[in-house]
């Protein structure tokens, strides 16, 4: 494989010298820029969009051109592999996710067995089965709740399916060049803790010990996101990853204290910031960058996804400002 030309993001993973901090965004293919706008029109679908290789790269490389990002993440979704399950997948605008099959027997889980592509986009197992079970986006995810106290053997049952599947789908994406891999824990955050353990971190956990961890004589290493995880980040930094997201409830600095010498932290903007004019975006930047401190081992992210209503021109402000001012934090001697 030819060697990077910007392999800062790397760098930071493995705590090596880097001359600026790396800056990605999460959702960084998506609604707020007017080039993806326009490629969605041409699919005619979310879901064609994902499953057009030609399409789903055009967006991918979308935000490079504009940005001086120092990642492409693929363009998917963490559904694609409940789709392929055939479980009825679409989305309806504004609204998010809904199956015409939900999953909430044993047998629903069986009947998937064998038939899992390696297909799709990382979520956590946990995050996959909220939406399966529920058959479509619900803060509340009442009927995943009921099952989990009064059915949990289900529950593990399509758990370990899905954990199975992510790995394969990881592998095979290792396997066709991608550098890093990152798990989405979008609703790990709903969880008590020893649910948090037995429900999600326990099969995440199962999932990168299936990961290959070496692919052309480079090490892959593994972002772990846990959504309103910060109270859990000595538990996560025992999963096996290589590096933490944060959200923005979780100060950075602070994080860094608890976790930062045994790997990585990604984040933490609050994606509403980037609503807000230049001057605030950049002093946002500056105080997590001085919050973080001196050296490698930070990625600058947000705390979530980029939000419709960002303006592009706000992005472009992050980033320069992330480079421009992270300099101080990694000059040598």
């Amino acid at each position: 494989m030819a060697k990077l030309q910007n392999d800062r993001l790397l760098r930071a993973i493995w705590h090596e010298p880097v001359d600026k901090t790396p800056v990605w965004i999460m959702r960084q293919a998506g609604r707020y820029l007017p080039e993806y706008r326009q490629v969605r029109q041409k699919a005619g679908s979310f879901m064609t969009l994902c499953k057009t290789p030609e399409l789903a790269c055009e967006v991918t490389l979308q935000p490079l051109a504009r940005f001086k990002l120092d990642a492409a993440i693929l363009f998917s979704d963490i559904l694609t592999i409940p789709d392929a399950m055939g479980l009825g997948l679409h989305f309806k605008e504004g609204e998010g996710p809904f199956f015409e099959r939900p999953v909430r027997t044993l047998r629903d889980i069986k009947a998937l067995g064998g038939k899992v592509p390696l297909i799709g986009f990382c979520g956590s197992p946990w995050t996959m089965a909220t939406y399966m079970i529920e058959g479509r986006a619900n803060k509340e995810f009442p009927i995943i709740r009921v099952m989990l106290k009064n059915d949990p053997q289900v529950l593990h049952v399509l758990l370990d399916t899905l954990a199975q599947s992510v790995a394969a789908h990881l592998n095979a994406q290792i396997k066709a060049g991608v550098q890093v891999v990152m798990i989405f824990d979008t609703w790990g955050g709903m969880l008590e803790t020893a649910d948090y353990q037995n429900f999600s971190l326990n099969y995440v956990k199962q999932i990168i010990d299936n990961l290959i961890t070496e692919q052309n004589g480079e090490k892959i290493p593994v972002i772990l996101f846990t959504k309103e995880g910060g109270q859990w980040l000595e538990l996560m930094a025992r999963s096996g990853c290589h590096a933490l997201g944060v959200d923005w409830l979780t100060n950075i600095g602070k994080a860094r204290e608890r976790v930062g010498q045994q790997m990585a932290l990604q984040g933490n903007m609050d994606p509403k910031i980037l609503c807000q004019t230049p001057e605030v975006i950049r002093a946002e930047v500056a105080k997590i960058l001085e919050n973080f401190g001196k050296g490698s081992g930070h990625i600058f992210n947000l705390g979530h996804g980029i939000t419709p209503d960002v303006p592009p021109d706000n992005v472009a402000v992050l980033v320069d400002a992330v480079h421009e001012l992270s300099q101080a934090y990694h000059q040598q001697g």
